[in-house]
């Protein structure tokens, strides 16, 4: 199977570690070649111009549903032209009282050549199966709504 890595860095800018008196904020780069700053959310302290894992997580997810849908809109000979979404990380506190990313919500908008319709189920089912098929949603089981 394949592995698929990325080089994290973070460095102490503080005197010393204390607990809420540090930054969290580091640096993800994927591919030895793009390097995004990352923080903890905006809630827990993190700079709000900086992602952070929850978004990525988010990302990963929306990115992963979209390819697998293309792919197969490709096998049914859809001619998508467009895909466009929304996907929002809601946290909270799972069923064991620990914080975690406890739902994804994904909104994901197609667009098809022109003269191409196909009917509201099929859409559905396309998106239904798309997310089956998703590797991410997959790994995360029951907590990804798609609307």
């Amino acid at each position: 199977m394949s592995e698929l890595s990325v080089d994290l860095h973070w460095h102490r800018a503080e005197p010393a570690l204390q607990s809420g008196k540090y930054s969290a904020e580091h640096t993800v780069r994927y591919n030895s070649a793009i390097e995004v700053l990352v923080d903890a959310a905006p809630d827990w302290g993190g700079k709000p111009e900086n992602t952070n894992p929850e978004q990525a997580l988010a990302a990963a997810l929306s990115s992963c549903h979209m390819m697998t849908f293309l792919a197969l809109a490709a096998k049914a000979g859809w001619p998508v032209a467009s895909y466009a979404d929304h996907a929002v990380a809601h946290l909270g506190k799972n069923a064991k009282g620990q914080m975690s990313v406890t739902r994804i919500d994904l909104h994901p908008v197609v667009r098809f050549d022109i003269g191409f319709t196909v009917e509201d189920d099929k859409l559905v089912d396309m998106q239904d199966r798309a997310h089956r098929y998703c590797f991410i949603a997959n790994t995360l089981a029951d907590s990804v709504d798609v609307n």
